[in-house]
């Protein structure tokens, strides 16, 4: 039996360790991550308070909690709608052929040209800064990438001999895509996926650091960050602890996502 690659081991335990402390937190919290406790700020680690209290008295672990909930479900929701957006114009793109992918990759093309702080600074002048300006600024940058990878994808998988022989028999393009080539390319699409999963949630850390993301009272680590800049000095701990939650997520789904580009991509077992 192969051994599974490390990297792929490593990551699935980091992903897991975050996904598992944001579903806990959809149920208990060490404290409500809104209480405020002026008389407790800043209080050091103890049996009370795991990792301290911040600025205002609230509990560090329970914020820290709460903020992992928001990242996973921007993150989800951002690389589902781009992925499956981005997707659908890869196939179509693929399946038609001439002018229309022509006209689908450029478009993706143009749209690198808008990245995603950019985006969220005009979404969030017209509609206020927001989860949901985080949430559609990452899904839009989301979409030329995944379009990009189900186009070259299935483009290899319509010279298939299989293909041949489907076309030959009458199916339309519509059914070929559907039968044959959504599942063949599934496997580089969940793998681009997991690796913007770790774009994500960077992004969504950034752009809450901006004041773009979550608002308060929602708790974001990008604006646990962008809180603790001032306290470096005199309370150093308030910017490591959300800095390193989103180390460690950033670096499982990228280290998911490598592993599972290993396992998937014949050439690199063979090397294995």
């Amino acid at each position: 039996m192969k051994r599974l690659p490390a990297n792929l081991v490593i990551g699935a335990v980091l992903v897991g360790l975050v996904v598992c402390t944001a579903a806990l937190s959809l149920v208990w919290t060490p404290y409500d991550h809104t209480m405020l406790d002026i008389r407790n700020k800043l209080a050091p680690a103890s049996p009370e308070h795991w990792l301290g209290t911040d600025q205002l008295g609230r509990d560090v672990l329970s914020q820290l909690m709460a903020a992992a909930r928001n990242s996973v479900a921007v993150a989800l929701t951002a690389v589902f709608i781009g992925g499956t957006t981005g997707v659908a114009l890869g196939l179509v793109a693929s399946a038609v052929g001439g002018i229309v992918e022509e006209l689908v990759m450029r478009l993706a093309d143009i749209s690198f040209a808008f990245p995603a702080l950019l985006f969220a600074i005009m979404l969030a002048a017209v509609f206020g800064p927001s989860l949901t300006v985080a949430v559609v600024a990452i899904a839009f940058i989301n979409i030329p990438v995944f379009a990009r990878v189900a186009r070259a994808s299935a483009n290899q998988i319509w010279t298939r001999e299989y293909v041949f022989a489907a076309r030959a028999a009458g199916m339309g393009r519509f059914v070929i895509s559907r039968d044959h080539i959504i599942p063949n390319i599934a496997a580089p699409v969940i793998v681009q996926a997991t690796i913007e999963f770790a774009i994500a949630i960077l992004a969504e850390a950034a752009l809450s650091y901006l004041g773009l993301g979550a608002q308060p009272p929602s708790p974001s680590w990008g604006r646990m960050l962008s809180e603790a800049q001032t306290l470096m000095y005199l309370a150093p701990q308030l910017a490591i602890y959300p800095g390193l939650c989103i180390v460690i997520a950033v670096l499982g789904f990228s280290l998911l996502g490598d592993g599972l580009r290993d396992i998937t991509d014949p050439r690199l077992a063979r090397e294995r």
